[in-house]
């Protein structure tokens, strides 16, 4: 099919985008993209691709922005339950780390998720990731945790396998058994940590060859106070690397423990949430490949003035994107749309440089940026028709969904098409 006439594409071509080139959206007024068998195989001006390709199936998108789809790149979007009654607490002042203290927060998603089966897990998930779609997330990172012993996380983590099966967005998985501390080894993170480091993960190896022909999950752990502590963050990255996982490190968010560091150092695919990072980590991060992302729906979510220090991560050349972190605790938001009006407003990013967190930089930060993120030859046709004249209208608006059409492959799931 040949998608024209749409006042502008923005294609995101030239892979990753660094500290002051983040926002090079590769912009074409009036353009086109051509795509066959999934594959994008031409983006230029629609005069010279219609007179280039007469007899190709066509869909007119004047008036409208074509642009690759959101790559979400990371989520908590699988569990159980809900924490309402949390959210409650917080408005009576309560903080996430008091509640997280009593046995609530992530500890009480656990108990939850314990008691669901893979059917319930599967439904209460599927929704989300739906919606998800909906909003224009063609790409998503989803991570376990909620387990916290080898049974369930293991169970989440079948429970991903077969909707990544069975729902149209591609997933990309990461086990965060480093997710808190369970409630069996509470005051004793050592003990946990160890478990971890030389049972859990090695017993992951061994199990997930045999579940699937996907690649290994990612590995991340939460390093900060409450969770784990640097040396326990390094001791179970390191194992994990050992195995053959590639890593991420949720860091900062409350406390500057030095993940983001820890992170550079090992080679990790990202360092995420980074609220708290010191000008020393934020160098290391500039220095090198590992992707800072920032979750703007996060310090929204629990009303924290303090949000990722965006400005400061570009100076240093740093690869920045965003992420919903779609959670049940501090950001039910299934909206990349939102978080990308978030990033403009309290990290202060132009449209341009959220647009291009929230594609080319994000699949980075899962791996993916050889795939999908940008609309160039031999990516996958994963699109969206947006009904704005005008990417500026992403970060402008918010609180709508602007997507028009959804293409996932090049096959049309909502939209004219579908």
């Amino acid at each position: 099919m040949l998608i024209h006439s749409a006042s502008q594409v923005l294609t995101l071509a030239g892979g990753p985008q660094r500290g002051d080139r983040l926002g090079d959206l590769g912009l074409i007024q009036d353009g086109a993209v051509l795509f066959r068998d999934g594959r994008i195989l031409e983006t230029g001006p629609s005069q010279e691709l219609l007179r280039k390709y007469p007899d190709e199936e066509k869909q007119d998108a004047a008036g409208k922005v074509v642009m690759p789809g959101f790559v979400d790149p990371h989520t908590h979007v699988i569990w159980a339950g809900d924490r309402s009654a949390e959210f409650e607490k917080r408005l009576g002042g309560k903080t996430y780390l008091e509640i997280l203290e009593e046995g609530g927060g992530i500890i009480s998603t656990v108990r939850a998720t314990r008691k669901a089966s893979l059917k319930d897990l599967k439904d209460q998930t599927r929704d989300r990731i739906r919606n998800m779609f909906k909003y224009g997330t063609t790409t998503l990172e989803a991570k376990s945790g909620y387990g916290l012993d080898q049974e369930t996380e293991q169970k989440m983590l079948q429970a991903l396998l077969e909707l990544d099966q069975e729902e149209v967005p591609d997933m990309v998985i990461t086990y965060l058994g480093a997710h808190a501390v369970p409630p069996e080894y509470a005051g004793n993170p050592t003990g946990y940590t160890d478990l971890l480091s030389q049972e859990l993960i090695p017993s992951l190896a061994s199990w997930w060859p045999t579940r699937t022909d996907k690649p290994l999950p990612y590995v991340d752990v939460f390093c900060e106070r409450g969770a784990f502590d640097l040396p326990q963050s390094r001791q179970i990255l390191e194992a994990a690397r050992e195995h053959g996982f590639p890593t991420k490190i949720h860091a900062d968010e409350f406390e500057n423990l030095g993940g983001a560091s820890l992170a550079a150092e090992l080679g990790s695919a990202s360092a995420d949430h980074l609220v708290v990072t010191s000008k020393e980590d934020i160098q290391a991060l500039g220095k090198s490949d590992t992707v800072a992302v920032a979750l703007p729906c996060t310090p929204f979510g629990l009303a924290e003035p303090d949000y990722t220090p965006a400005k400061e991560i570009l100076d240093a050349d740093g690869l920045l994107a965003i992420a919903t972190d779609i959670n049940p605790g501090t950001a039910w938001c299934e909206s990349m749309q939102f978080a990308a009006a978030l990033a403009c407003r309290y990290m202060k990013l132009t449209p341009n440089q959220a647009i291009a967190a929230a594609t080319i930089n994000a699949a980075a930060a899962i791996g993916m940026d050889g795939i999908v993120g940008s609309l160039e030859p031999g990516k996958q046709a994963d699109l969206l028709i947006m009904d704005i004249p005008d990417y500026r209208h992403i970060g402008y608006r918010f609180g709508t969904n602007l997507v028009g059409s959804v293409v996932k492959k090049g096959q049309f799931y909502l939209g004219e098409e579908a």
